[in-house]
């Protein structure tokens, strides 16, 4: 263990592994938020906490098992000339689940119960921490992956995650208040969520999406849509006067 702390590589690859961790885990904040916030407000911030507890939790067991996430990544069977693992199924389910989340939940916040003058429907507390629990699996295997890959000491991989979880834990919040407040917002947020479906779903099926480019999409939009609030703040500071 002494070994390792004096070890500058290990730092190094402590600080980037960490940093890597925290951007992958950007989506899994917004999906839990989303999520949250579906729930009476008293129960929120609950939900965040159990989320990510339940985040860290499986990613702690997946890097226990180590030898079972590499075999993920080894062809189960072959369809026309496409080997197909068991991360392609996951990613593919997880995509998919997450297009249909996002495009429901777009409806809901465009033409739902605004339109009808209907009482908005509270989702109980279980179905939303199910619904985290199942995302969480999948964000976790590529987080998993990543840090197997980049990294051979396990108690590297342990910390960045656990320091990784303690920032998202602090961030969720903020976040979750941040997206309730603004609808633009939200859904530019479902709209993160549908870009990362379609990331899965092509990744699962062999055609792999560079992540920066989604990052890129993602945090151009998140600074054009905080040009518009700033705006329209300036415009409503000016109305009170």
């Amino acid at each position: 263990m002494f070994d390792l702390l004096a070890d500058p590589n290990v730092w190094a690859s402590l600080l980037t592994l960490t940093a890597l961790e925290i951007v992958l885990g950007i989506d899994n904040i917004i999906f839990i938020s989303i999520m949250a916030s579906k729930l009476p407000a008293h129960q929120q911030h609950k939900a965040r906490q159990v989320g990510l507890a339940l985040a860290l939790l499986t990613r702690l067991m997946l890097l226990a098992s180590i030898a079972w996430v590499a075999q993920l990544t080894q062809p189960m069977f072959t369809i026309l000339g496409w080997a197909v693992s068991g991360r392609d199924l996951i990613l593919i389910g997880g995509g998919l689940f997450l297009l249909a989340k996002g495009t429901l939940e777009i409806h809901h916040t465009v033409e739902g119960h605004e339109e009808e003058g209907a009482a908005p429907k509270i989702a109980s507390f279980r179905s939303v921490v199910i619904q985290i629990m199942f995302l969480d699996i999948v964000f976790s295997l590529d987080s998993v992956i990543t840090a197997v890959g980049m990294s051979d000491h396990l108690p590297v991989m342990i910390a960045a995650v656990v320091i990784a979880m303690a920032v998202m834990l602090f961030a969720s919040g903020p976040v979750g208040d941040f997206v309730n407040r603004h609808t633009t917002v939200k859904m530019l947020a479902l709209s993160f969520l549908l870009l990362v479906g379609v990331a899965l779903v092509a990744d699962g099926i062999g055609f792999h999406i560079p992540k920066g480019y989604l990052y890129f999409a993602i945090a151009f939009s998140a600074l054009v849509e905080s040009l518009n609030l700033m705006a329209l703040a300036r415009r409503k500071k000016a109305a009170g006067h």
